[in-house]
């Protein structure tokens, strides 16, 4: 049997071969590696499956040592209530000097989701990085040591000069500088990485909360952070998991000890990359709500906020009766994929060693 090809079909098969080599050589990025499905087993028997950069650090020892060195420990409920509030002294005029070391990396290895590892860029070896507060007046320095093998840099929201910005003094490998600036003003404040492109330092994990106090204080409450955040893990400008605080459905699995009648402030921060919004629902409850945290007055009283990216604010509630209560993302999908969490109600002792002293006299 003979084929027969008319000078047309032959033309047509050369261009799209020509067509073919030129899509190479302009998009070298998209390979066959890329799509391919890797399949690994982790440390704790789960299988990976994925055409993303998901890493096991059992299977990378086998190729690199160092893998076991850069695996983050990040405990979310130990996070929740931490805060950095630096090396504290005295200057000469009476300000005080809050001194902080951050350091970027960007060759760690962390659990984001059960069984699944992820190259994070981290601020002090975690993401997020640290809550670095202070009150307002006070001067802040910031000595950044960049030992991460890209440039990075630190970017705080707030009132401070332009030098101080983190957006034109790069930070290269090895690098060090040196941010100095008054707190202010008053309330929650994003920090992160400003290289571009910008998108990839956030999504990897460069950013934390900065808290600016009000001179007179706040009342006292069991105070909290919550960053809300995700992992895209495959690479496709999608997010895979979604959490308070990194680690999808922590705070469902371990509920958040709180007690009834007693003032509860939680300092949030939307920092999740590539849905144009994120929200907070309480259940059984609504909260005062202070946008930014600016105002020491709450702007309303709801039960639901609704944040853009870096948008952030501080709520403030108590719970009259015991139980346990959800709060969630009220996008579905998000909460599905592990933005959700529990707090555990508990008596008030105090409510109880008064009702003992009531009944006593």
């Amino acid at each position: 049997m003979s084929l027969k090809f008319s000078r047309s079909s032959i033309l047509v098969f050369i261009l799209l071969v020509l067509f073919g080599i030129s899509a190479a050589l302009v998009f070298p990025t998209i390979s066959d590696a890329q799509s391919e499905q890797k399949t690994l087993v982790t440390h704790t028997g789960g299988i990976i499956t994925t055409t993303g950069e998901i890493i096991d650090p059992v299977y990378s020892t086998l190729l690199d040592p160092e893998y076991t060195e850069s695996t983050v420990e990040f405990d979310p409920m130990k996070f929740l209530r931490e805060f950095n509030y630096g090396k504290v002294s005295k200057l000469p005029d009476g300000t005080t000097l809050r001194e902080f070391t951050i350091i970027a990396e960007d060759d760690k290895i962390m659990e984001v989701s059960p069984g699944v590892f992820f190259n994070v860029w981290t601020f002090n070896g975690t993401v997020p990085g640290p809550t670095i507060r202070a009150t307002e007046g006070d001067l802040i320095r910031i000595n950044f040591i960049n030992n991460g093998s890209k440039p990075h840099t630190m970017h705080f929201h707030g009132i401070h000069p332009a030098e101080m910005d983190g957006v034109f003094e790069i930070v290269g490998q090895g690098g060090r500088f040196t941010y100095e600036f008054r707190a202010g003003p008053v309330g929650i404040h994003p920090y992160h990485c400003h290289v571009m492109p910008l998108e990839e330092h956030i999504v990897r994990g460069l950013y934390g909360v900065y808290i600016v106090d009000p001179k007179e204080g706040r009342p006292a409450a069991d105070e909290m952070v919550m960053v809300l955040n995700g992992f895209d893990t495959d690479f496709d400008t999608e997010n895979n998991s979604y959490a308070a605080n990194s680690i999808p459905f922590y705070y469902q699995n371990n509920p958040i000890q709180i007690n009834t009648n007693e003032l509860i402030r939680i300092y949030v921060l939307n920092m999740v990359e590539f849905d144009p919004i994120n929200n907070l629902h309480l259940h059984g409850n609504l909260y005062y709500y202070y946008p930014t945290g600016t105002d020491t007055v709450p702007s309303f009283y709801t039960d639901m906020i609704t944040l853009s990216q870096t948008e952030r604010g501080i709520i403030e509630f108590e719970y009259e009766y015991p139980g346990k209560y959800l709060f969630h993302a009220h996008k579905v999908e998000f909460s599905e994929k592990g933005w959700v969490g529990i707090f555990q109600v508990n008596d008030n002792p105090q409510d109880q060693k008064s009702e003992s002293v009531e009944y006593g006299s």
